[in-house]
């Protein structure tokens, strides 16, 4: 793995005064890191760990050996993460995870005795969604607006639904495809292929109102193979071709508008926090929106259950 690249810093390890790394050793571990440690992520993920590791590395090289993989060092990157670049405070946390991990990857490959980042915390998770949600008057204008006349309206009220009442973000609605519908004992489902997996390997509640919209529209397109996308273009050049998440958010902003409730906040994806808000507000427990959400921890859940009141706003 990374022995190579960090034979000579093994050499200088000091618990109290650190460890000695060069620009070059350190360019080699990451590279280690992302070829090794996340092997099995997808290229979204890995992509996000490159970008961050790119900065710390820039960071590093800036400061001529000043870094020896202390806690106080990854303090100071932290401070330079928010006074000299700026970055937003969620920006910060997803930064220092890439850092976190990467020591963590040096610690397994003998470079170093202790994680000096797992004592440094990212920012405060924030209270509130920077994105605003739809109210219930905002979600009755929004599906009272939709139309079932033509193919695209068919389609359109199908996504809404599916993202409004499932909790399905832009990106699995595009990759899904009609094969991964799946009916059980317990009901419909949808497989899909989350944040940072690379197979479709989570499975999301189909309720029977977004099953029937999703009936009515595949309906509409004949003779359909599992392995075709579930949500295809009807336009005179791209029929039949599987939709892109900018022509996804650029129907539902269309619809926002519509339905007069596009506003400041109020984007494509509002339709995703909205959901959580209608299981809590239906009653469902703050643990069941939790799975239905694919949220990693129950913090994040919370963050919605502190914003049903915002939700029940005429």
């Amino acid at each position: 793995m990374a022995h190579s690249a960090g034979s000579q810093a093994e050499e200088n390890l000091d618990t109290e005064k650190g460890i000695d790394v060069s620009v070059v050793q350190l360019s080699g571990l990451i590279q280690d890191f992302l070829r090794d440690y996340l092997s099995e992520k997808s290229k979204e993920t890995v992509g996000t760990y490159r970008r961050s590791l790119n900065e710390f590395e820039r960071w590093f090289a800036r400061g001529e050996g000043a870094c020896l993989f202390r806690t106080k060092d990854i303090e100071a990157y932290k401070i330079y993460l928010k006074e000299e670049k700026g970055l937003h405070q969620v920006s910060v946390s997803t930064y220092l995870t890439a850092v976190r991990r990467l020591c963590q990857f040096m610690m397994d490959s003998g470079v170093l005795k202790d994680n000096p980042a797992r004592g440094v915390k990212g920012n405060r998770r924030p209270k509130s969604h920077s994105r605003r949600i739809l109210t219930q008057l905002d979600v009755e204008q929004l599906v009272s607006s939709l139309g079932v006349k033509s193919d695209i309206d068919k389609r359109d009220r199908a996504i809404i639904f599916t993202m409004l009442f499932a909790g399905l973000s832009e990106i699995e609605i595009v990759r899904a495809d009609v094969r991964d519908l799946e009916q059980t004992l317990m009901g419909w489902y949808l497989r899909i292929q989350g944040k940072g997996h690379t197979v479709k390997d989570q499975q999301v509640p189909i309720d029977p109102p977004v099953m029937d919209a999703l009936r009515l529209y595949l309906d509409t397109r004949g003779r359909i193979r599992p392995e075709d996308a579930l949500f295809v273009s009807h336009g005179h050049r791209s029929e039949g071709q599987r939709l892109n998440t900018r022509s996804v958010r650029s129907r539902i902003n269309h619809h926002l508008n519509s339905a007069d409730i596009k506003r400041p906040g109020i984007s494509p994806h509002s339709l995703t926090h909205t959901a959580a808000l209608l299981w809590l507000n239906d009653g469902m427990s703050v643990e069941n929106v939790r799975e239905r959400m694919r949220h990693g921890t129950l913090d994040t859940t919370m963050i919605y259950y502190r914003q049903q009141d915002l939700h029940k706003e005429k």
